[in-house]
């Protein structure tokens, strides 16, 4: 006759035997199938970036990436800012289909507006705020990805510097980026490592990198890296003081933000105020607030107001060091 303690024992042994039985059987089943999945998805991904890096501009013409290294304080045309902004927020488009949607926006909001206020000035106020609105997207994409980025950098960085102490090269530690991190950084890294798996030279990998980025920090690597190459020195040092330089600066960009909250936070109460107060009319007092819209030169008004007291405002309370 078994006593109670032992069959609790020997009843607890049999369900968690159980329990690992059934996730061994599950974990076959589909784990499994899960893993291969995932192998094969980073594979595609793989070859799909391969054909990427096979596609850019900088295997046709080197002496381009050359020339804008050397003119780096030359002002850049307006094509050119507008690829480098397409191509910083990770937005799958081209710059004419850009174009194209922001231009197809414009007249459908500038015609609904024209039409409702039978006024022109209307149209035009709506249509440029349609045309806009594809831009205002791609800035957004742009700052939230190089954000993310920017908080990337101090861990890859230690990363590079680990692997380098253990005797590894440079172009390992970019691919370790490429494989430990997440995207965009990882993205980045990956795109640089297979560029010079085509072929192209490390400086020049990296000068594509910093221009690509367009990140202040990741230019300052690049040119750290370029300055070791020819100088030499303690490369997995250099790694550590440039994680610590970018840790300080996203310290001080942080502080900054909150000496600047009040500001930002007036701007919007500032700016959302009339739209909130025309609202609140429509919704009790209709038949006055359609008095407005008998005069559209008023709305006009109001609208390039709102815009030239957000750039103002922007102007105040955000700058860079």
């Amino acid at each position: 006759m078994l006593s109670p303690a032992l069959l609790t024992v020997l009843t607890f042994i049999a369900v968690a035997m159980a329990v690992v039985g059934a996730y061994s059987l599950l974990s076959d089943v589909f784990l499994r199938d899960r893993s291969r999945v995932s192998q094969r998805v980073d594979r595609e991904l793989r070859n799909r970036q391969r054909e990427q890096v096979r596609k850019s501009t900088v295997f046709k013409d080197l002496a381009t990436l050359a020339s804008t290294a050397a003119r780096s304080d030359a002002k850049p045309s307006l094509k050119a800012r507008l690829e480098a902004m397409i191509e910083q927020s990770g937005v799958s488009v081209t710059p004419e289909r850009l174009l194209t949607i922001g231009g197809a926006a414009g007249v459908v909001l500038g015609l609904a507006a024209g039409l409702l206020a039978r006024n022109v000035l209307a149209g035009l106020a709506g249509a440029s705020v349609g045309a806009a609105i594809p831009f205002s997207y791609v800035l957004w994409k742009r700052r939230k990805r190089l954000n993310k980025m920017m908080d990337q950098l101090p861990e890859a960085f230690d990363l590079m510097a680990r692997i380098i102490r253990a005797g590894q090269t440079m172009a390992q530690s970019i691919q370790a980026v490429a494989d430990e991190f997440d995207a965009p950084l990882a993205a980045e890294f990956a795109y640089c490592y297979e560029q010079q798996n085509l072929g192209l030279s490390p400086e020049a990998s990296l000068r594509d990198l910093a221009r690509r980025t367009g990140l202040l920090e990741i230019k300052i690597f690049v040119l750290a890296l370029l300055v070791q190459q020819q100088a030499g020195g303690n490369l997995a040092e250099l790694l550590d003081k440039l994680s610590t330089v970018i840790r300080e600066r996203s310290r001080i960009r942080g502080k900054i933000r909150v000496l600047t909250a009040e500001g930002r936070f007036q701007a919007i109460v500032l700016l959302g105020l009339p739209p909130a107060m025309l609202l609140v009319l429509f919704i009790f007092n209709p038949s006055y607030a359609l008095v407005l819209f008998k005069h559209p030169s008023l709305l006009i008004v109001t609208f390039v107001s709102e815009v030239f007291g957000f750039l103002w405002i922007r102007r105040i309370v955000n700058f860079d060091f």
